[in-house]
């Protein structure tokens, strides 16, 4: 396991994430009851009505490629076009618990969102290859443009006990920050550079090694509190 610093986005207006991160679209419910017609629904159908409709069921799974830990036949997995057509009088519409927040009036919105055991974003719905490309365009990309998450170094790593002994705060409570979930402002970000300073000029006095392996977590902490100062957002580790 390691430690990992991230900036926190949603506070920063130039974030290229923030307006589908904070755009809530699904929500995932126990009980759709009330929720029906903005229900996200599978065609489904069992395995014994598949099994009946077919007797070859090897010959079936073969030219479907079903798994052998399938639960259930779920349409539009059918891959065999005659399979299908078959199936379709056995099928039944079943309800996966997302309901469509996009077409509710707002106070039902409001209803499904205090009562959901998940949220989808607009951030959530996008594909990786879009993620990727925000990432690399966003003013908040402090990871040579592959986001605003990097990594901080292992859970054992000596450097917040060295930043203890020069009396480096917020690099020695990195452990203990990151257990609790604290969030740093982003006036904390001068008192990081700061230590980080302190940091490169104490390491050498510690060893060649020392340098060499927290070298580039001081870096990457540096390029942190310069994105945290300039738009105005805070940062954390977990």
């Amino acid at each position: 396991m390691g430690i990992n610093i991230a900036v926190c986005e949603l506070e920063a207006e130039r974030a290229s994430c923030r307006i589908l991160k904070t755009d809530i679209r699904k929500a995932l419910l126990k009980d759709i009851a009330g929720f029906e017609q903005y229900a996200d629904y599978d065609t489904v159908v069992s395995l014994e009505d598949a099994a009946k409709a077919f007797p070859d069921w090897e010959s079936f799974a073969k030219r479907n490629r079903i798994s052998e830990s399938a639960d259930a036949i779920y349409m539009e997995s059918v891959k065999d076009s005659g399979d299908a057509e078959i199936l379709r009088g056995y099928s039944k519409d079943v309800p996966t618990g997302w309901v469509d927040l996009e077409r509710m009036p707002a106070d039902m919105v409001s209803k499904a969102r205090d009562s959901a055991e998940e949220l989808l974003s607009g951030w959530d719905m996008i594909g990786f290859d879009e993620m990727k490309e925000a990432c690399a365009n966003c003013p908040l990309s402090w990871d040579k443009g592959r986001g605003c998450i990097g990594a901080f170094g292992p859970d054992e790593s000596l450097l917040p006990g060295i930043a203890e002994k020069y009396g480096c705060a917020i690099v020695a409570s990195v452990p203990d920050s990151a257990s609790k979930g604290k969030r740093f402002t982003s006036a904390d970000a001068a008192a990081l550079l700061s230590e980080i300073e302190v940091l490169e000029t104490a390491l050498p006095k510690e060893g060649k090694m020392m340098v060499r392996r927290y070298g580039g977590p001081l870096e990457r902490m540096r390029a942190v509190a310069k994105v945290s100062q300039e738009e105005g957002c805070g940062f954390f580790f977990f």
